[in-house]
């Protein structure tokens, strides 16, 4: 028997590390996957596009951008790139690029009431390739019901098996027994928390997330055993306050400032108030309390996620945010345009709240704060996963933000809370080849960004509107 010395074992090691490596590269998809993919060439030249690079720089004209094996390689002026001979050239005059949109506020489920009870359900075979036509080549599910798929989906569609796009999952919610919500998980005690933690952090979840009634001392358990692994925790509060999250070493605030409770009088130590919302209407736009609890957050390295889609109001507004009714079973359809259209009108409070979110989140933005981007596909069933990732942009716009500040926040800062901004995020020489190719100019009109023709991941290039069409009239049965 031959006896291997340590030095060959390395050097075996490493020629199977490298090998692995390549066949990794070399992705394989099957028939299925294969049906909705525009081109996998190992060169691919875009040519003349107006790209929005993400870096919230402005937007330049007369661009070519070069990917060669899942890679950019190269962008520049049409007129100094050399394109190579054996590229696929796709002319993009008149068209818009942008980075592949990298969302943090996502879920695989969908609100399905039942018997009265407000409910969530699993959309495995529709939501992963909705997202990846609306854009999103990455996500990070905030909040799981069926973990246990997430990954399982996750991985699928890593081997080539199924269409989405790169995901983070975050574990179940860590929430204490008080809504009566079938699909929601339950800790009992700090201890219940922490042993949640590690137990799907051995099984791949990457994120944790503190829900309404979880206790200081829950945040604190969950905080110290994620952060032992490295691992982040986000929140969509109540009991605890954002600036007592912040000190206890939170990563991440979901909702913007909608969950924040920070401003209720006379608040109790973990307990989620009835009057949070009021405080909210009650406080100044310019309120030196909000400016305050935002520098504050902005010093502890705290990042907010934008959900505006979540929170959008009903008058005057599209039923289903995003044009996206067609992809609706026929029966949720017309329950969700009913719904609507009986709230016309009835929703001042609503829009006024929204209308302070928008100011808020900007001010948070232009005093230096991380502000990411996601959308929260549940609340009345309006928000549906790939059409709402395209509306959480223009809502960004609509907001104030310039639009290269809102491709930003919806990819660079995305990637940058996710620790991936040195491979993601971004239209830069080196970066992984994630891009969308828009048919229309962004600068004219932001609602051309539902008009998405190809979406890079990886180099290989999906058909947006055949995906999109693939699910039309089952969201709500898969």
């Amino acid at each position: 028997m031959l006896k291997l010395t340590g030095t060959l074992r390395v050097l075996l090691a490493g020629l199977a590390f490298c090998c692995a490596t390549a066949t990794a590269q070399a992705q394989n998809f099957t028939p299925q996957v294969n049906s909705y993919i525009k081109t996998k060439a190992n060169v691919i030249a875009l040519t003349d596009a107006k790209v929005i690079d993400g870096t919230g720089k402005p937007a330049k004209a007369h661009q070519t951008v070069i990917l060669r094996d899942g890679k950019i390689e190269q962008v520049g002026d049409t007129k100094k790139v050399k394109v190579p001979k054996d590229a696929e050239v796709i002319n993009c005059s008149g068209k818009t690029l942008i980075p592949g949109l990298v969302m943090v506020h996502e879920h695989l489920y969908y609100t399905m009431p039942m018997e009265g009870f407000f409910n969530i359900a699993e959309m495995p075979g529709t939501f992963p390739k909705l997202y990846l036509a609306g854009g999103a080549t990455t996500i990070r599910t905030a909040g799981s019901i069926e973990p246990q798929t997430d990954l399982a989906l996750k991985q699928l569609i890593a081997e080539g098996k199924l269409v989405g796009p790169d995901m983070d999952v975050t574990a179940p919610y860590i929430e204490r027994k008080v809504f009566d919500i079938p699909a929601l998980n339950t800790v009992k005690d700090s201890n219940d928390a922490a042993e949640t933690v590690n137990f799907w952090a051995d099984r791949g979840c990457t994120s944790f997330k503190m829900y309404m009634h979880a206790t200081k001392d829950d945040l604190k358990a969950v905080v110290r055993e994620a952060h032992q692994r490295n691992l982040k925790v986000t929140g969509h509060l109540c009991s605890i306050t954002y600036r007592e999250a912040a000190e206890l070493g939170i990563d991440n605030l979901e909702h913007g400032f909608m969950a924040s409770t920070d401003f209720v009088a006379n608040k109790k130590e973990n307990e989620c108030p009835d009057a949070a919302r009021q405080s909210l209407l009650d406080l100044e736009v310019n309120s030196p309390k909000m400016r305050s609890l935002q520098q504050f957050l902005i010093s502890k390295g705290v990042a907010v996620t934008s959900t505006l889609p979540v929170f959008e109001p009903y008058s005057g507004r599209e039923a289903v945010l995003g044009g996206g009714e067609a992809a609706l079973l026929p029966e949720v359809r017309e329950t969700i345009i009913n719904r609507w259209k009986a709230a016309q009108g009835k929703d001042s409070l609503s829009i006024a709240l929204f209308n302070k979110e928008l100011a808020w989140e900007k001010q948070f933005y232009d005093a230096g704060g991380l502000l990411v981007a996601g959308t929260d596909p549940t609340g009345a069933g309006r928000t549906i996963a790939g059409y709402s990732n395209q509306r959480q942009v223009e809502l960004l716009v609509e907001g104030g933000f310039s639009l290269a500040e809102a491709i930003k926040i919806c990819t660079l800062n995305g990637a940058t809370y996710l620790d991936r901004a040195n491979t993601i995020g971004t239209i830069e020489k080196g970066k992984q080849a994630d891009l969308v190719l828009i048919n229309g100019d962004l600068e004219k009109d932001i609602k051309q960004i539902r008009k998405m023709e190809t979406v890079f991941k990886n180099g290989v290039g999906f058909d947006s509107q055949k995906i999109f069409d693939s699910v039309k009239g089952k969201v709500g049965l898969n």
